[in-house]
């Protein structure tokens, strides 16, 4: 049974029809969000799902999964909010690294933890392609994703403090 079919049949017709039927494999990202944004991770079910709707292996929705920081298969599935700091190289000369440690101190974290309260996770990715605006955050959480480029540890905590008085509309 396609749970995916099953609880968002509208929203998968409707991501479906924008591509021709030879070629639902280009349907896999937003079918991997739509899951993640349903459970806030993406399970093994999910992945059967996908690739049975796209006509692909569960093994290559995995691999394209795999490649992406937007998808997570964690069990706990992180924070409400994943604060994702790019510390490639040309991000790391601009300063990220020294700001993601000084961020995730003010924190009272570390990069891959989640905060005492649940809501922010911080992750060290590489490659967010905004190099020149580094330190560059990306936030994930309730279904958006949104970019705040050219941070300092004091605009990053005055947006985690504006992250904490969002209502709660998880997924």
């Amino acid at each position: 049974m396609n749970l995916l079919l099953q609880q968002s049949s509208a929203e998968v017709q409707q991501i479906l029809a924008h591509y021709p039927a030879e070629h639902r494999r280009a349907a896999v990202m937003p079918l991997l969000f739509l899951a993640q944004r349903t459970t806030g991770r993406v399970d093994s079910q999910a992945l059967v799902d996908i690739a049975e709707i796209t006509g692909i292996s569960s093994t290559d929705v995995a691999s394209i999964m795999g490649f992406y920081t937007l998808f997570h298969a964690e069990e706990d599935g992180g924070g409400r909010f994943r604060v994702q700091v790019c510390t490639d190289m040309p991000c790391a000369l601009r300063g990220s690294r020294q700001f993601l440690a000084a961020f995730c101190e003010a924190l009272g974290i570390q990069p891959g933890q989640t905060t005492p309260d649940g809501l922010i996770t911080v992750e060290e990715v590489k490659c967010l392609a905004a190099c020149d605006h580094a330190p560059f955050l990306q936030v994930q959480g309730d279904g958006e994703l949104t970019d705040y480029p050219d941070q300092t540890v004091e605009s990053a905590l005055a947006l985690v403090e504006t992250l904490r008085q969002k209502p709660w509309a998880r997924y």
